[in-house]
């Protein structure tokens, strides 16, 4: 193939993005899927279980292996939802929220490289273009 597809340059970006995440956690004992959980939950209120697998885009199914993961590594504890019985509520613990933070340091500084390597204009193209895969996928307007 002469040219790559768009779907291909999406997802090897997308690898590498991955992979640096990964390398960064490893040093803190995380992961991306890690940090991204940690984002995704409130560090005061705490977040219903349901709400953390939108947020981090994963249907709740994959999410169990992660909760465990962040229960085992003393990140997380779960507590019923006082307005909805059924329901869990996740917190961090003491140590979440100094890995969150770590999380949101990683997630800044990678942003802050991106916007000082790339022209405001063609970052703001990147995303509007973004924005339109994301609606043509959603609105299944491409099969």
């Amino acid at each position: 193939m002469k040219e790559k597809t768009i779907d291909y340059i999406l997802r090897e970006t997308w690898q590498a993005v991955a992979r640096l995440y990964n390398e960064e956690g490893a040093k803190y004992e995380g992961s991306m899927a890690i940090g991204f959980a940690l984002l995704s939950i409130d560090k005061e209120e705490g977040t219903p279980s349901t709400m953390v697998s939108t947020r981090m885009g994963m249907e709740p199914t994959s999410l169990t292996r992660t909760l465990k993961t962040l229960e085992e590594k003393g990140l997380i504890t779960r507590k019923k939802n006082p307005d909805d019985g059924r329901g869990v509520l996740i917190h961090l613990t003491k140590l979440g929220k100094e890995k969150r933070q770590l999380s949101k340091n990683t997630v800044l500084k990678f942003n802050e490289a991106i916007k000082n390597n790339v022209p405001e204009d063609k970052l703001k193209t990147f995303i509007e273009v973004a924005d339109i895969i994301n609606e043509l996928i959603t609105e299944k307007k491409i099969f």
